[in-house]
């Protein structure tokens, strides 16, 4: 069984890093459940294993936390709702590349829920959407912009930290980082591309596909993008 909590106040990032390690270390040593924590933090950046100095650009605009999850740059804030996930990898496959693709899929397939189309990019981590409101990009392609973020650590084949979804967030809280090292593309939310979505709706979406998204390591999800 997977434990779901939801916290409605924003939670302090060294708190919500206390607890995700104390938890995968119990589920490691099988003294606690597998959990799924949906929370916000307050507006603050955080930089992961792949982070570079260059991309932090206002540093004093934020508190920034070190962390040792991968990835680069992000930021997290009111509005954006936090999923960390504390899975026994192990129990689920052994295989952090299908792990990370159902993670995706998993985003996929809640923004769904919103008849909106996510897309994995090689080269691009998190998901992505197409915006043709907007400008055309030099070669002709269609504009996208990042919609959700996607890091993880593990420990003892116990992950932690996970994924963030722009619900409505404050877009301008973006420019103080270039967003996972990427300068060519935007960032967007579900509320800016026009849909009157809340952090609950997300929660419901999110719950409603992740048993699809987590049904069989053997899945389509683990062999293709």
């Amino acid at each position: 069984m997977v434990e779901w909590i939801t916290s409605d106040a924003p939670v302090p990032y060294a708190e919500a890093t206390a607890f995700m390690e104390a938890r995968a270390e119990a589920i490691a040593r099988g003294d606690a459940s597998e959990c799924i924590w949906l929370l916000e933090h307050p507006p603050l950046y955080t930089a992961g294993t792949s982070a570079r100095i260059a991309d932090l650009t206002d540093p004093d605009r934020f508190p920034v936390h070190t962390t040792k999850r991968g990835g680069q740059y992000t930021y997290h804030g009111p509005g954006q709702r936090v999923v960390y996930v504390m899975l026994d990898v192990a129990r689920r496959g052994k295989d952090v590349r299908c792990f990370v693709r159902q993670l995706e899929r998993w985003v996929i397939l809640a923004l769904e829920e919103f008849n909106v189309t996510g897309h994995i990019r090689d080269g691009r981590v998190g998901v992505w959407v197409e915006r043709p409101d907007k400008p055309r990009t030099a070669g002709g392609a269609l504009s996208e912009d990042k919609i959700a973020a996607i890091g993880i650590r593990l420990r003892k084949w116990v992950s932690f930290h996970g994924i963030s979804i722009n619900v409505e967030p404050d877009l301008s809280h973006f420019g103080g980082i270039v967003p996972c090292g990427i300068t060519e593309h935007g960032v967007t939310s579900l509320v800016d591309l026009g849909l009157p979505v809340t952090l609950a709706d997300v929660d419901v979406a999110l719950k409603r596909t992740f048993d699809v998204a987590f049904a069989s390591e053997a899945s389509p999800t683990c062999t293709a993008k």
